[in-house]
């Protein structure tokens, strides 16, 4: 056969594609559009919001009640409180949480009780009990136990057996009480987020790291707890900005130098109700994306590795390598 006769394979005709229409993301987003200006509206227009009294017109010398010395002691007293009280919350979380994965039975019953009871109980309820306890004892201290008793052996009817006391009204109120009530109700949350974490990794790179001669501790150290990050980071981001919303609470103990707590006193002075609560909306608004934001780049260091971009990176290493390529400091 001649090449003139030769038939040519046809070109195919170029695909005519129409676009999906998505007509309900249309009106979606007209009903949002609309809502946010009846929004904007009712808060720019609205007199009764009383802008000048947040910002401006509380104190003279045009300054607004958010930026008042007793609010803004408040809000240091927020910051203190939520960062002490997580510190310990984090701290017997992974006490905890490891007492929970024991083999012995003892010490993940008594872990296991100390999750249950705090989880179950209202953090409001605790604040209260706490500020409270204080009627169980009247002074706190250290000495011998059973010093009255052994006193009363002795004929020493003075004799309490203690090196060192204080008035239990003065050690556990306000700001202690109101701590020790977030700090150990944290504890139980933080001991299931971090026993989760733990074990979400494989019990293969343990007993590895065992059988090259590792102690528990350096395994838990070195292998586990890096690993767990990925999991543990996230939701502690979620507890930490969550309790800076539960230091309110403490305003019932009371906490006396916490933003809700000076908040409130300014309602009660002035008879001035929304705009108060505005402003406290507005300071736990700003705390709480600041947090948001750290806890961004805190979870994408810790995702480094893992997900759709590790998977992908690793393709290009294996596409470069298979070409024969070098692998740039591009692809970490």
């Amino acid at each position: 056969m001649s090449d003139d006769t030769t038939t040519e394979r046809a070109r195919p005709e170029a695909i005519k594609a129409v676009p999906v229409r998505h007509p309900g993301r249309w009106i979606a987003l007209a009903v949002i559009a609309v809502l946010a200006a009846m929004f904007l509206h009712l808060l720019l227009t609205n007199d009764r919001f009383r802008w000048s009294f947040i910002f401006l017109e509380y104190q003279e010398g045009k300054r607004g009640v958010m930026f008042t010395e007793p609010v803004l002691e408040g809000l240091r007293g927020t910051i203190m409180l939520t960062i002490s009280s997580m510190a310990i919350g984090i701290a017997l979380g992974i006490v905890i949480a490891i007492m929970r994965l024991s083999p012995n039975k003892i010490l993940s019953s008594v872990a296991f009780l100390y999750t249950w009871f705090f989880r179950a109980v209202p953090r409001l309820v605790l604040a209260l009990l706490f500020g409270n306890l204080n009627i169980l004892w009247e002074r706190i201290g250290f000495g011998l136990p059973f010093g009255t008793q052994i006193g009363k052996l002795f004929g020493l009817d003075n004799f309490d057996g203690q090196f060192y006391s204080i008035k239990a009204s003065d050690l556990i109120a306000g700001f202690v009480a109101g701590m020790l009530a977030l700090a150990l109700s944290e504890a139980a949350y933080m001991a299931e987020i971090v026993r989760a974490g733990i074990q979400s990794i494989d019990t293969g790179q343990a007993e590895a790291a065992v059988a090259l001669g590792m102690s528990r501790g350096q395994v838990l150290r070195r292998i586990v707890l890096p690993q767990a990050m990925r999991v543990i980071v996230p939701p502690t981001g979620n507890e930490i900005i969550a309790m800076v919303k539960d230091t309110s609470l403490v305003a019932y103990v009371p906490v006396t130098f916490e933003l809700w707590f000076q908040l409130t006193q300014v309602s009660a002075r002035t008879f001035v109700v929304l705009p108060v609560i505005v402003a406290a909306l507005i300071w736990y608004l700003i705390l709480c994306t600041v947090l948001m934001i750290a806890q961004y780049f805190v979870e994408r260091h810790f995702s480094k590795g893992y997900g759709a971009t590790a998977k992908a990176k690793q393709r290009l290493r294996d596409i470069q390598v298979e070409q024969g390529g070098r692998i740039t400091g591009e692809v970490p």
